[in-house]
């Protein structure tokens, strides 16, 4: 995946060099890669080549980190820590960090657009991606978040904000790996079930590593949620109550692939990192 992202951010002359640094100062940075792997995996899953999902894998990273870059801007989150490095815009300034995460988001449909095959799926896949993505989904989702210390605590609305600030462009990644991999309409039902729980677990530990966890293990500033009054799951649930929701709902994600017809292990293994992280 790093060696992928390098080769497609190695830009022509026309890009100026600070922008193209800032780009790969967030793109390249040590990170999980959670979701280019769930597309590669979902892929394999369903029998076919995850070499042909990779430039999906990257769409999907690209879309990631440009969501990143403008969620820890000044207006939004106001992080200055992101991945271990400076944030973007703590590095760049943030005109040059608004302008890295808009090149990232337009060059994700590029990539999809000229490099998955045939050119049937490859629209598809680009309708899919600009949906999760969207006002819908993650950027909705991410709407509601800002106003969320001002809402109403209410456990529906705290699930609603997150599956599609964070599920969306987990379960989308689940879908697009499966429909380049030539997944059936059960199969790609399953992994869109497994998607979804995954994604609201994801975001539950995420909660309570921001309550938990280190700075140094996670790459981003802890607490920030407390500070700033957020609705959260631990503030919500409680601490062992999210803990539980998230093994139910990994739990649950691991079952639903045992109703397709798939190749399953490494999307198994990856639920169950996913409520053991600490990172």
């Amino acid at each position: 995946m790093d060696q992928s992202l390098a080769q497609h951010t190695a830009y022509g002359p026309d890009c100026p060099d600070r922008l193209r640094e800032a780009i790969r100062h967030s793109l390249l940075a040590p990170a999980k890669r959670l979701r280019p792997l769930l597309v590669l995996l979902s892929c394999q899953a369903c029998g076919g080549d995850p070499e042909r999902a990779l430039p999906a894998a990257c769409a999907v990273e690209m879309v990631h980190t440009y969501s990143l870059i403008h969620d820890d801007l000044p207006a939004m989150d106001d992080d200055d820590l992101r991945r271990g490095r400076p944030s973007c815009h703590a590095q760049f300034g943030e005109a040059t960090a608004i302008l890295a995460g808009d090149a990232l988001l337009a060059h994700a449909f590029e990539l999809l657009a000229t490099h998955v095959v045939p050119p049937e799926l490859a629209a598809v896949c680009c309708g899919e991606l600009a949906q999760a993505a969207g006002a819908c989904n993650l950027v909705g989702g991410q709407q509601d978040d800002l106003l969320a210390p001002w809402a109403t605590p209410d456990l529906a609305h705290l699930e609603r904000i997150h599956r599609r600030k964070t599920g969306a462009m987990i379960c989308v990644s689940v879908r697009l790996g499966g429909r380049i991999g030539g997944a059936t309409q059960k199969q790609l039902a399953a992994l869109t079930s497994y998607g979804q729980k995954i994604g609201l677990a994801f975001q539950i530990v995420d909660d309570l590593l921001d309550l938990e966890g280190q700075t140094e293990a996670m790459g981003k500033r802890v607490g920030k949620d407390a500070k700033k009054g957020k609705l959260t799951f631990p503030s919500l649930m409680g601490v062992e109550a999210s803990r539980q929701r998230a093994g139910e709902l990994a739990a649950a994600a691991e079952a639903v692939l045992g109703s397709a017809e798939l190749d399953s292990k490494g999307l198994v293994q990856l639920a169950r990192f996913i409520v053991k992280r600490s990172m």
